[in-house]
């Protein structure tokens, strides 16, 4: 005997059914399609784990230790930190890399914005001028210590110059602020082009109508710079600001280099005033092997970064009150108001 279907029977039966019956098919593979991707990018995993997450954690474990990198490691705790802030050598290399880190970011980031401006402008040869002012952060920075030492020489082409118009040589390698001057002068000649391209980017992804509000609102130069510009650039003023400290406060090569006559470039020049925080922890770890002092100098200084690009981080974004002075903001508000938007 035939049985007939009641279509609407049937489709009430259907709506009986348990919903895992009527869910969708996973896709072929499942979770094995990620394995290829992610096997491809694995390397680079490995290899940052090996060569930086490890030698990061064991150097934290290694500031614990007293090591001279063949025998046996004696705990020390603590003792290595209290032994490094009693260290007057230590406290000098402070004072030293924040003379010149001081000496070197501040006039190099004006230069960069200036040159940055410049190039932003119609100039011809844009592309070229780009080029030059980026080659010497890819030069060799040890090739061009040896030139640099050669240009601040007593005799060199420096103090040449300065005789030439009248002006008494300058112990460029021998008095103090001599030395932390020609440091600081490769620092500016390394990092000037490469933030002059950084702000370059920033100044050419402001949009033209901001310029256009504020000439019709009247604003001259000078306002179109600080109350247009300067304000649309703080995201890319911050940046090179952190980098520029981070890097400032890392200085070993033209320290070393400069100096190396002296033992091997270990002391920082005469009165040790070129001596910088890294070179004195490459003196400790790798002259006198003593591995776990320079572990713990080496989280020191991790210390003192941080705290400096924190305070950079606020005295460059500012506060949530600095968005509501007025600005741009009010400049395309009128110029709204008046197009009658």
């Amino acid at each position: 005997m035939a049985t007939v279907l009641d279509p609407a029977g049937a489709a009430a039966a259907d709506e009986r059914r348990p919903f895992s019956r009527r869910t969708k098919p996973s896709p072929p593979g499942g979770r094995r399609r990620h394995l290829p991707p992610l096997l491809a990018i694995s390397p680079f995993y490995v290899l940052f784990a090996v060569f930086g997450t490890f030698p990061v954690l064991y150097s934290l474990y290694l500031s614990f230790q007293d090591w001279d990198g063949i025998g046996d490691m004696r705990f020390v705790g603590l003792q290595q930190y209290g032994w490094l802030l009693q260290d007057s050598v230590f406290w000098h290399s402070v004072l030293n890399t924040f003379e010149i880190w001081f000496l070197s970011t501040v006039p190099m980031l004006f230069l960069a914005l200036v040159l940055a401006f410049l190039l932003h402008s119609q100039v011809r040869f844009t592309g070229a001028l780009r080029v030059a002012y980026f080659i010497p952060n890819v030069t060799s920075m040890v090739a061009m210590t040896v030139v640099f030492g050669s240009v601040f020489a007593q005799a060199g082409l420096a103090n040449s110059v300065l005789r030439a118009i009248g002006v008494d040589g300058i112990g460029w390698l021998s008095s103090e602020w001599g030395i932390k001057s020609s440091v600081s002068l490769m620092i500016i000649w390394r990092w000037v082009g490469y933030n002059a391209l950084i702000f370059l980017a920033g100044l050419q992804a402001i949009p033209t109508e901001h310029f256009e509000a504020a000439r019709v609102d009247g604003a001259n130069s000078r306002q179109t710079l600080f109350r247009v510009v300067l304000p649309q650039l703080r995201p890319v003023v911050l940046f090179a600001a952190v980098t520029s400290t981070i890097n400032g406060l890392q200085i070993f090569t033209e320290s070393q280099v400069l100096f190396q006559s002296t033992d091997v470039g270990t002391t920082g020049g005469p009165g040790q005033e070129g001596m910088t925080i890294v070179l004195y922890l490459w003196q400790k770890a790798f002259k006198e092997h003593q591995f776990g002092y320079g572990a713990a100098m080496g989280w020191l200084l991790f210390a003192i970064i941080a705290v400096f690009t924190i305070i950079n981080w606020r005295l460059v974004s500012g506060s949530d009150r600095d968005d509501h002075r007025p600005g741009i903001t009010g400049l395309l508000r009128r110029k709204g108001a008046r197009d009658g938007r």
